[in-house]
C-alpha cells in the first residue's frame, strides 16, 4: 500500500522566477525541497568551491591541526586507520594525499570486514605500534572506540578521531549524556559543541576539510587539493549522505571534475563498466561505480580499492579495476540468493506481521547482509536487519526507513547486543546467537509505528498536463540535479491516463513501452522500467485479461490509471521526442 501526498508549499514563484531567470514551475520545485530564502536559493542554483565552510569551525579542528603539524615538523609516522566501505576507503585516500603533500610520513591500514569488524580494534593498534607509529587518524570511524581509544593512549600513541557517525550516548534520568572517546582531537561535527553550520557530512568530506585546514595552516594553497572533490562526491553519493546544503556543492562540483578526471584507476574503473563518461552522474556512482569500489571491501580487501585510486599507472589501475567488477559481478550473483531466501524467511514463518523485521541468514555472506537488507526494506517497506553467522558470533547490518530511528532503537537494546553503531536510517550490529531472537521481540515490543508508518509515503510535487513536457522542461529540471537522497527527482501526477496500446521490450521482457493519452487529450510515449508483471497483473484484476491483451496488441482495452512520472526525452536516429517514465500507478 502507498500513500500518496501532494505538497503545497508557498511561496512568491514568479518572484523567485523573475530573480533567478527560471520558470516559476521550477521555483515551486525548489521550494518543495525546503530550500527558501533568497540565499538559500543562490546557494541551491548557483553553489561553488568558494561557498564551502570553513572547517575550522568544527571543534577540535584547530587542535587537530597543531597536533599534526607537529608530528610532520619532527618527522613522526602516522598511520590512517579507514574503514573498508566506499566512504571509508576514499576517506582513507583524500587523508594520504593530503599529509603525503604536507610533507608527512604516512601510510594506511584499513580493518578486514571479516576478521577485523568495523574500525578501531586491538589488533589495529597494536599493529601500528609494532610498526612503531607514533599518531594513529581514524576517518569515517573511531566515535564509538572510547575502549580501543584508551589502550592505545595507554601505550603512549597520539590519536586523532575524524568521523561522521553519531556519537554514543547513555541515558541518565531521562537525559542523553554523550560518550565521546579519549582521544587527543574528536572531529565530528555531531559531537555536542560543535559549532559546524552542516551536521551532514560522510567521512571522506570530513577527511578533505582536514587537509584543506592542515595545507593552509602550512603555508600552502589549498586549492591544489580541489581535485579530492571528486573522490568527496563518489563519497557522498555511495555511502548515500543527503544531497543538500554542502553535499550539494560537493557532488555537483565532484561530478564535474570526475567527467574529466586524470586519475588513472577512476578512469579505468569507468571504462571497464561501461560508463559514458561524459554523462556520468549521481546514478551511476550509486548503481555503477560505487558498488564496484564496495566490492573490494566485502569480498575480498578494500586496500584493493585504496590500491586502484592510488595507481600509478594505467596498466595497473586497468588490472585493479577489472578485478573489481568482477569482484562486483560475484556479489550480484551471491545477494540475489540470499535475498530470495530472506523473502522466503519473511513469508513462510510469519513474520510480516512484525513491524521491525529481523531475519536471520547463517549462510549469508556477511558482506553481504547490508545490501540484503536494503532489498527487503524496498519489498517489504520496513524496517530490517539482517543477520548472519561470523567467525565468533552473530553479525548484521539493518536499513530503516523514515519513521524509525534505527540507532536509537538499538540503543534501547543495546544490552542484548556486543557492540552497535550507525544512524537513523542504517547500523552495524554483533550479538551472541542466543539473543537474535530476543532482539527481535524487543524491538517488536518496543516499536510505536503506526500502521499508517508503514505505508510507503509517494510525495508528488506538482500535477502536470503531459501538455507541458518538453525538451526545454527537461533540461531546465537539470538545474535541479545531482538527484540523490535529499534532494530526489521531482514527482508529477496525471489523473485518469488512458492506455491506448502498450509492447514490452527488453532482453529479459522488463520494460513496457506505451502509449498513454491524460485528460487534456495529450498523447503521449510512456516507459515503466520496474515492476511490469505487477503492473500487468494489476490491470488484469482490475479491467481483465482480454483488456489487457487488447491493449499489448496495439488496441485501446478501455483502460485507465492515474500516475507519477518524471520527463525525459527520447534521442533516435537525431530525433528528439519528449516522453515520461512511470514511477507509481494507481
Amino acid at each position: 500500500m502507498e500513500r500518496w501526498t501532494l505538497l503545497r508549499k508557498g511561496a512568491d514563484f514568479e518572484r523567485i522566477g523573475k530573480k533567478y531567470g527560471i520558470s516559476p514551475r521550477l521555483a515551486c520545485l525548489i521550494r518543495n525541497r525546503d530550500v527558501i530564502g533568497d540565499a538559500a536559493i543562490e546557494r541551491y542554483l548557483n553553489g561553488t568551491i568558494v561557498d564551502l565552510y570553513d572547517g575550522m569551525l568544527m571543534k577540535d579542528m584547530g587542535k587537530a591541526i597543531d597536533i599534526l603539524r607537529e608530528k610532520i615538523a619532527d618527522g613522526k609516522r602516522i598511520r590512517i586507520i579507514g574503514d573498508y566501505d566506499i566512504d571509508g576507503v576514499n576517506a582513507t585516500y583524500i587523508l594520504l594525499e593530503g599529509l603525503e603533500k604536507a610533507g608527512a610520513v604516512a601510510d594506511s591500514d584499513i580493518p578486514d570486514r571479516i576478521t577485523d569488524g568495523y574500525g578501531l580494534n586491538v589488533d589495529l593498534i597494536e599493529r601500528a605500534y609494532r610498526d612503531g607509529i607514533d599518531t594513529l587518524v581514524t576517518c569515517d570511524n573511531g566515535i564509538a572506540a572510547a575502549e580501543e581509544i584508551a589502550y592505545g593512549k595507554r601505550l603512549g600513541m597520539t590519536i586523532i578521531v575524524t568521523d561522521h557517525h553519531e556519537v554514543p550516548y547513555a541515558e541518565e534520568t531521562g537525559q542523553k549524556v554523550y560518550l565521546l572517546p579519549p582521544a587527543d582531537a574528536v572531529i565530528d561535527p555531531k559531537q555536542p559543541g560543535c559549532a559546524y553550520p552542516y551536521k551532514g557530512l560522510c567521512g571522506a568530506a570530513i577527511a578533505y576539510k582536514v587537509v584543506e585546514a592542515l595545507t593552509e595552516a602550512m603555508g600552502a594553497d589549498a586549492s591544489d587539493l580541489d581535485y579530492l572533490i571528486e573522490n568527496v562526491a563518489i563519497a557522498t553519493v555511495g555511502d548515500v549522505m543527503d544531497l543538500e546544503d554542502e553535499n550539494r556543492i560537493f557532488v555537483k562540483e565532484g561530478l564535474q571534475m570526475l567527467r574529466r578526471t586524470h586519475s588513472y584507476g577512476l578512469n579505468a574503473l569507468i571504462e571497464c563498466t561501461g560508463v559514458e563518461k561524459e554523462r556520468l552522474n549521481a546514478y551511476h556512482i550509486g548503481f555503477v561505480l560505487g558498488p564496484c569500489m564496495n566490492a573490494g571491501g566485502r569480498l575480498d580487501t578494500a586496500k584493493r580499492t585504496l590500491r586502484l585510486l592510488r595507481a600509478a599507472g594505467k596498466k595497473e589501475a586497468d588490472i585493479l579495476a577489472g578485478d573489481l567488477k568482477a569482484l562486483n559481478d560475484s556479489r550480484k550473483d551471491l545477494t540475489d540468493v540470499a535475498v530470495e531466501k530472506a523473502k522466503h524467511q519473511v513469508e513462510a514463518t510469519g513474520m510480516l506481521a512484525d513491524r521491525v523485521l529481523v531475519i536471520y541468514l547463517p549462510d549469508c555472506h556477511e558482506s553481504l547482509a547490508g545490501i540484503v537488507a536494503g532489498r527487503i526494506r524496498e519489498t517489504y517497506y520496513r524496517p530490517v536487519l539482517v543477520l548472519t553467522d561470523s567467525e565468533c558470533a552473530v553479525k548484521g547490518s539493518g536499513r530503516s526507513i523514515d519513521a524509525y530511528n534505527m540507532y536509537e532503537e538499538l540503543s534501547r537494546c543495546k544490552e542484548l547486543l556486543l557492540r552497535f553503531g550507525g544512524h537513523k536510517l542504517a547500523a552495524g550490529i554483533s550479538l551472541e546467537r542466543n539473543n537474535v531472537e530476543k532482539l527481535r521481540l524487543m524491538l517488536n515490543e518496543n516499536c510505536v509505528m503506526t500502521p499508517e508508518d508503514l505505508m510507503e509515503k509517494v510525495t508528488i510535487d506538482m500535477e502536470l498536463p503531459f501538455s507541458c513536457v518538453s525538451e526545454s522542461l527537461v533540461q531546465e529540471l537539470s538545474l535541479l540535479e545531482p538527484f540523490g537522497k535529499g534532494n530526489t527527482k521531482p514527482v508529477f501526477a496525471a489523473r485518469n491516463v488512458e492506455l491506448l496500446s502498450g509492447r514490452i521490450l527488453g532482453r529479459n521482457k522488463n520494460v513496457l513501452k506505451m502509449q498513454v493519452r491524460d485528460t487534456t487529450y495529450t498523447t503521449m510515449e510512456a516507459l515503466l522500467f520496474r515492476g511490469v508483471e505487477e503492473f500487468l497483473e494489476y490491470l488484469e484484476q482490475k479491467y481483465g485479461k482480454p483488456a489487457v491483451h487488447s491493449f499489448l496488441n496495439g488496441k485501446d482495452g478501455g483502460m485507465s490509471v492515474s500516475v507519477t512520472f518524471y520527463p525525459d526525452i527520447n534521442e533516435y536516429r537525431g530525433r528528439v521526442t519528449p516522453q515520461i517514465v512511470i514511477t507509481h500507478y494507481r
